[in-house]
């Protein structure tokens, strides 16, 4: 743990996924109680949803604190991804309730039964939506703090949509788990107000269904980024240009050779190769390139950053306005330079 005590990696952990954890406990709770006492397969099937959430947002909060760790001898690069890697934990678990969910469903499709209770289930489950609703809202504001977006109002909301892809992996998780959450809860509360007033109790298993087949959804979604994100990503255009921005600010270096950003986890590893001035001396082009490493250290999202210098060639090789840039990365050509 080197000089970093746990107190300091919990208050560094995703909050989102924090809140959302304790949020769920508490509404799992509420639903597994309104379940026993009214035999209503949806809203079991919601408990299982819940009890899903709960656990997989404990497992991120941890993943999150363990991936603040700092870099150390034998892990060099740090431990950005180990955040993927719980992430992925997570969506297993999702995957198992919401395969038992559906089979919940289509057995009382099959054999629909009369549920009781009625009151308490919608108490619960407008509990459920007051609950995940305002997770909902925290996240969405978290989603434009971590894109580093200013808004106003209620237009956080359609802005946190349109900048999902810059949140980190824990964010995004919640984000999508409680969208389903607030879906569900909604869903269930249609089948339990038809299923208590009409005869159409298969409308209990269906809604069952419909709940298990949205965490499906969400865990091959959410799957599916974490296995890009282990893999390795590299970082949206905009970042990628402010990097550039920065490195081209100091008036000696005149242009990029080569850039890569990756993504690991929520921060990114910067490589770069700078093009400086002619006729500098060794200590001059030293000094520059520690500088401006020390600069794009000090941006709270870059964790790692490595730099190379060489001499001007008089050609252009970075174009900010090239808009399939993306990172670009080329071997290092076989002729001295």
């Amino acid at each position: 743990m080197g000089s970093q005590s746990w107190k300091e990696l919990i208050k560094k952990g995703n909050k989102s996924s924090a809140t959302a954890a304790l949020g769920n406990l508490a509404i799992t709770i509420a639903k597994a109680f309104g379940a026993y006492f009214s035999g209503s397969g949806a809203m079991l099937a919601t408990t299982f949803h819940s009890l899903a959430d709960s656990v997989n947002q404990g497992f991120v909060f941890l993943g999150s604190v363990l991936a603040e760790k700092k870099p150390t001898k034998r892990f060099p690069t740090g431990f950005g991804r180990v955040i993927n890697i719980f992430v992925m934990i997570a969506v297993l678990i999702v995957t198992v309730l919401g395969y038992e969910s559906i089979k919940e469903g289509w057995h009382l499709i099959q054999h629909p039964k009369e549920s009781g209770a009625f009151w308490l289930n919608i108490g619960i489950l407008i509990f459920n939506v007051i609950i995940d609703g305002a997770i909902l809202l925290k996240v969405m504001k978290e989603i434009n703090k971590e894109a580093h977006v200013e808004v106003s109002g209620l237009s956080f909301i359609p802005s946190s949509i349109k900048h999902l892809s810059d949140a980190s992996p824990p964010t995004r998780l919640v984000f999508f788990e409680d969208v389903v959450a607030v879906t569900g809860a909604f869903l269930a509360i249609i089948g339990v107000v038809v299923v208590t007033f009409t005869n159409f109790a298969i409308l209990d298993g269906v809604v069952t269904l419909l709940i298990g087949i949205l965490m499906l959804i969400v865990a091959f979604r959410i799957g599916y980024e974490n296995m890009i994100g282990l893999i390795g990503v590299s970082a949206p255009v905009d970042v990628e240009r402010d990097v550039a921005k920065q490195i081209l600010e100091h008036p000696k270096v005149v242009d990029i050779k080569r850039m890569r950003i990756v993504k690991e986890g929520r921060t990114y590893h910067v490589e770069a190769l700078l093009e400086l001035e002619e006729g500098l001396s060794l200590e001059e082009a030293d000094d520059i390139k520690f500088k401006v490493w020390n600069q794009l250290l000090h941006k709270k999202d870059i964790s790692d950053v490595t730099l190379g210098i060489i001499e001007t060639d008089k050609e252009e090789d970075w174009d900010p306005k090239e808009e399939d840039r993306h990172s670009s990365w080329s071997p290092p050509e076989s002729d001295d330079q």
